[in-house]
Formats: structure tokens, sequence, C-alpha cells
């Protein structure tokens, strides 16, 4: 069975003409071999700014919406007395933060307690850069970007483990390893969902596989197996987070803040700051991998309705759906109750890791004989 059945053909051929990715990178790179120094110059201090920006705006926009999705979930207000609504709450904590004394424990290794924030913040910036968040608006796309983003996000645990080592805090040491196990666990079972994509899409470049979705996104034409990869997923990355139910890192109750605990001031805004960040990218990478990217909601047969969807930009639909997967994990911290440290370790090794191999290679069948729509 195809999936093109199901579409009509106009939407396919704008698909085809109209849906092309154009990076930020690839502009450089063209006016460089142009020789326009002055264009060149100018897209990549436009691809530095674009990226610090969003970065920005993501940390200001979501502690907000954590904030007053929070209240809303306990029957309060949230925020309501700086600004309209509280809108400017998050750039007041962020002044507070700024001017906050930073304190550095007498003992600590101090080269490396100023590094592991920084190292997590850039963990979460070279992350922002590839992803593609519309057909126009993305920074750079590589050949191998699933591999590249498996690996620059595990600098984020790399970056725990040297907070907690080097505050001379025990609190924060166990915190850290803590981290670290649950990290490194987890990332087993999101990288084998990664893998399953990989297998359907053909391909290791993150606008490849939006581009292999024109026809029906992944998570309806793949059978089982792709819903299967997409609640792993979820369930990883929400882990890898260190987000409830999965926040024993931070347990408030035994290890005080877990390995920030040290940290105070523009130190552990950094951190805080990566935290709600990479809650959009954890919901960015389900959106391209299992729901098309910035590809529009279409319905076979149903022409009026796939003509007013294509009207809406690509970038809208990309930031709707992963407005609504952060919205999720946001519902899931003030709906679950913290697990365990035994039993989320029980539900990686012994649950999602067998499933995730058994789903990977359900998938290799799939592809092999050619049995997706």
């Amino acid at each position: 069975m195809d999936m093109l059945d199901f579409f009509p053909s106009s939407i396919l051929q704008a698909a085809d003409t109209s849906w092309q990715t154009v990076t930020i990178a690839q502009r450089a790179s063209s006016a460089f071999r142009d020789h326009d120094l002055s264009g060149t110059i100018g897209y990549l201090l436009l691809g530095l700014l674009f990226t610090a920006g969003l970065l920005t705006v993501l940390g200001l926009v979501l502690i907000y919406a954590e904030r007053k999705l929070a209240g809303h979930f306990q029957c309060r207000l949230g925020p309501m007395r700086v600004g309209w609504h509280g809108i400017l709450q998050s750039a007041a904590d962020g002044l507070k933060l700024l001017l906050k004394e930073d304190i550095v424990p007498e003992n600590a290794d101090k080269l490396l307690h100023l590094g592991a924030p920084v190292l997590s913040l850039m963990a979460t910036v070279l992350t922002l850069a590839i992803l593609p968040l519309s057909p126009t608006l993305q920074v750079v796309d590589l050949n191998i970007g699933v591999i590249y983003v498996t690996a620059v996000t595990s600098l984020g645990v790399l970056a725990i483990l040297i907070a907690g080592w080097s505050s001379n805090n025990k609190w924060s040491l166990l915190g850290a390893m803590r981290a670290g196990a649950q990290i490194i666990s987890y990332e087993l079972s999101a990288t084998l969902s990664l893998l399953v994509m990989v297998l359907l899409s053909g391909s290791l470049q993150l606008s490849e596989i939006i581009q292999s979705q024109s026809d029906g996104w992944w998570i309806w034409k793949s059978h089982l197996v792709g819903v299967i990869a997409f609640v792993t997923f979820l369930i990883s990355t929400t882990a890898e987070l260190n987000r409830t139910p999965f926040d024993l890192p931070e347990g408030e109750s035994e290890l005080t803040g877990g390995f920030h605990t040290e940290y105070s001031g523009l130190r552990f805004a950094f951190f805080f700051l990566a935290e709600f960040v990479n809650m959009f990218v954890a919901s960015a990478l389900i959106v391209t991998l299992f729901f098309g990217g910035w590809m529009p909601f279409y319905i076979g047969g149903w022409d009026g309705f796939n003509s007013i969807m294509g009207l809406i930009p690509p970038g809208i639909w990309f930031a709707g759906k992963s407005a609504f997967f952060i919205f999720l994990l946001m519902w899931f911290r003030w709906t679950f109750p913290r697990l365990r440290i035994d039993q989320l370790m029980s539900l990686e090794w012994k649950i999602l890791l067998p499933v995730g191999f058994i789903n990977i290679f359900l998938a290799a069948l799939i592809v092999l004989f050619e049995w997706h729509f």
C-alpha cells in the first residue's frame, strides 16, 4: 500500500517544489563561493544571533508557562504581580540571578565549578543550531544530524557529573551520580528509538527525515513500530530531562538541590535555563522524527481542508506541535508522583530496553520487506 494514493496530487507537487530546505549555513557558503565577504560574515552573525535569540526567548517563555500551568493545575493563579498577569516575572527572576552574589565553596575545584554550567548551556545551544524549525529557518543541516544530536546532548550529563564532583559536597556528588546513571541508562532506549526512525526514513539528516514524511507522518505510516518508538522516546527523554516523575537527581527530601546545590547567581541560571530549553529540544525532536516536523496535517480526499492547512506557514506548524509536547511534559510534572530509584532503573533495564531491541528488529523487517505504508 502506498500512502501517496491518499494525498491529492496538487499537494504532493507543492511539497516537491516549495518545501526545499535552505539553511543559514548554506546561504553563508553560497556567499563565500561568490567571494561576497560581507554576505558571508552577515549570515554567520545572523546564525549566532538567531540561536542566541531563540535561547533567550525560549527561556523566558517556558519558565513563565511552567509557572502559569503549575498554578492552574493546582487551582491557583501563578505569577500575577510583575507585569500584566505576571508576564515579566521571568525577566525579573533573570535580573535577580544576574545581580545575586556568586558564592563558590572554599574547597571546590573553581575551574571545573565555573565550566560545568557553561558546558551544560553549550550543549543546548549546539543542539538548537541543527533543529529544522521550517524549510528556511535552520542554522545548519548536517548529513549526520541524528548522530550529532546524540553526541551533543550527551555533553549535558558530563556537565552534571563535573558540577557534582567539583562542588566538594557529598549531596551534590550523590545527585550527580544519580543523574549520570539515570541519563546514560535512558539514552540507550532513546537512541534505539532514533535508530528506528533512521531505518524507516533511510537518512540521518533531520531535514530528509522530515521530507520523508511528505506523504504521511511516521507515527501513522509505520504501523505499531512507530508508536512504540514514540512512546519509548517520550519516556526516555523525560527521564533525560530530570523532570518528574524522573527527577531523582534533585530529590529535595534527601539531596536538597542535588548536583546544583552549591550553585548560585548566574551559574545556577545557566543550569536552570538549560533545563527548560532542553524541554523544547526534546519536543522538537519528537515532532521532527514522528509528527512530520514543519509538514502540515493533510487528510486524503479533503481538498478544501488540505488547502486551508497548506496556507499555515511551516514554522507555525512546527511551533504548534512543539508547544503541545512541551505542555505534555509540564502536565507530567504536576500529575505523576516521583519514582523510587530502583523503580526508575527497573523501568529502563527490564522493560524499555528489551522493548527497544525487539522494536528495532521489527522495524528492520518492515523496511526489508517494505511493509510500511
